[in-house]
């Protein structure tokens, strides 16, 4: 058998692929080796061309995301959403494969992973076909991936039916597989895509929405109303004083700012209130040397929520805007109430003195700051049922 190669160009690769026989395609990632995917038959030659495990099922190439209904079934928002953002690219989709893809693609499964590659002859070719391509990298099976069509005609020459020459592969390295069958998306295989891209993709589609406003306000029903709507909320308060039990990084940072809050070796919380509430410049070092330390928090537990198919997010800080959290939300609700109902919830909250509550009352920005600053302002100033009616409605949009 002669092995074509096309130059630089596809010529007739796709019709051959269409018609039953193997061409190996170039991609950005590795170059593949490509037989017609609907075509029990020519998927069963390819296995046999490269002596990959039967066991071992394929992916199929499509042209674009919008192939993904015609492939897969129970499609999610989340494949959609890195479909837009990775394809084309190296970033293959599991997902719950159509009755028509044959089971020897599927190995006898129920899924099949769908990958749109960045590589512009490729595409060509897959539109000329007008079929997906099953490709798995076009080595023997236990060998090196080629990145060049010389290195796939070093392995099948006269094997196969042609080779479409796209010159060096970019990147060189596989694409990453993600499972998104099952909840919470799984990571199959780390390749040229790191999985903290592909969860940083599922956050930025995620409807997040920043709280903040004065400490007593009342913020915490806000949170509880939106956490029945499936919601993460994330209390960067919380988050902050459990980081303080097991980052031992941020306990040397305080330690070296604030030695007067480790009078017995260990931190103070409360020696650390009476030092920043009583000092504005004290309390902006503090937060200078945690907000990075809280951000870091956030993103890894959005990321997480992302990943098991969390849509929907609450961010609550009292610096939100300052820390740079209210960056990460769609919307920022100030939640703002009477300085006396305030205290009040304040001492009831922590068990201080009305005087350590005003303190730290006074220590922060005015409702002034916080209205000019977000995007809505909710006043908590009669009963919890009436708070939560015009917060809800605030914020009907985003839910």
């Amino acid at each position: 058998m002669e092995t074509i190669v096309f130059d630089r160009c596809t010529g007739t690769a796709g019709e051959i692929i269409r018609a039953g026989d193997l061409v190996a395609v170039p991609t950005e990632t590795v170059y593949g080796l490509a037989a017609n995917g609907m075509d029990a038959d020519a998927v069963e030659k390819l296995y046999e061309v490269k002596g990959r495990p039967a066991v071992k099922p394929l992916s199929l190439m499509v042209s674009s995301a919008e192939e993904l209904e015609q492939y897969a079934n129970s499609v999610p928002q989340a494949a959609r959403v890195l479909a837009e953002r990775f394809w084309p690219g190296p970033l293959t989709l599991v997902l719950p494969a159509k009755e028509e893809i044959p089971a020897i693609v599927r190995a006898g499964g129920s899924t099949i992973g769908l990958r749109c590659p960045d590589h512009p002859l490729t595409l060509q070719a897959l539109r000329e076909a007008g079929v997906p391509f099953a490709a798995p990298s076009a080595n023997p099976s236990g060998e090196p991936s080629p990145k060049t069509a010389e290195e796939v005609l070093a392995y099948f020459r006269g094997k196969i039916d042609g080779v479409i020459d796209g010159g060096p592969c970019t990147l060189g390295k596989e694409s990453t597989i993600l499972d998104l069958s099952c909840e919470p998306y799984r990571v199959l295989r780390i390749g040229a895509l790191s999985p903290d891209a592909v969860a940083d993709a599922l956050v930025d589609a995620m409807h997040i929405i920043g709280i903040t406003g004065t400490t007593g306000s009342g913020k915490s029903s806000a949170l509880e109303a939106l956490q029945e709507r499936g919601a993460l909320v994330i209390d960067c308060d919380k988050a902050y004083h459990e980081l303080l039990q097991i980052s031992e990084e941020l306990l040397v940072q305080l330690r070296e700012h604030f030695p007067g809050a480790f009078a017995r070796g260990e931190l103070d919380r409360k020696a650390l209130g009476r030092i920043v509430f009583s000092d504005a410049a004290a309390l902006e070092e503090l937060n200078a040397v945690t907000h990075g330390f809280v951000q870091q928090e956030i993103q890894r537990r959005l990321r997480q929520h992302a990943m098991a198919g969390g849509r929907l997010a609450a961010i609550d800080a009292v610096e939100l805007i300052s820390s740079g959290a209210a960056d990460l939300c769609d919307v920022t609700v100030a939640v703002l109430a009477p300085e006396e109902q305030r205290a009040e919830r304040i001492m009831a909250r922590d068990g201080i003195s009305h005087a350590d509550a005003m303190r730290r009352i006074r220590a922060q920005k005015s409702d002034d700051y916080y209205r000019e600053n977000c995007t809505f302002t909710v006043i908590n100033d009669g009963s919890r049922e009436e708070f939560l009616s015009a917060f809800i409605n605030t914020i009907r949009e985003e839910l």
